[in-house]
């Protein structure tokens, strides 16, 4: 019962970090935007510090199939934020999938969509 409480007492006094994953703030285009006209870049901002060798997205099409995109990279001025740039898109729906490791050595993946209307 003691060791039980010793371990309680240890998890709610660790720091917040410790318990923290990478998680999507914010994202251009965002979440379910309607854009009116293709983006040049698609850009992605954590919360955490990324590892460059092991983050990345991918942009889908409305079929899944893969979009050429330029090199995915960590931004040079923020090492949370991920960048690409993009080819002009056709009218359609897209999925931003991406797959990022923080500094802190957690895997976190998700996706969002957009859609173009010309």
């Amino acid at each position: 019962m003691v060791l039980q409480g010793v371990l309680l007492g240890l998890a709610l006094a660790a720091p917040a970090w410790a318990w923290a994953h990478a998680s999507l703030v914010k994202s251009a285009p965002a979440h379910r935007a309607v854009l009116h006209r293709a983006p040049a870049k698609v850009q992605l901002w954590f919360n955490e510090r990324l590892e460059p060798r092991y983050s990345s997205f991918s942009l889908l099409d409305a079929g899944a199939k893969p979009v050429a995109i330029g090199k995915v990279a960590v931004a040079s001025d923020n090492p949370k934020s991920l960048t690409a740039t993009i080819n002009a898109l056709p009218p359609g729906r897209y999925a931003v999938r991406f797959r990022v490791l923080s500094t802190d050595g957690h895997m976190v993946q998700n996706q969002f969509t957009f859609t173009v209307r010309h």
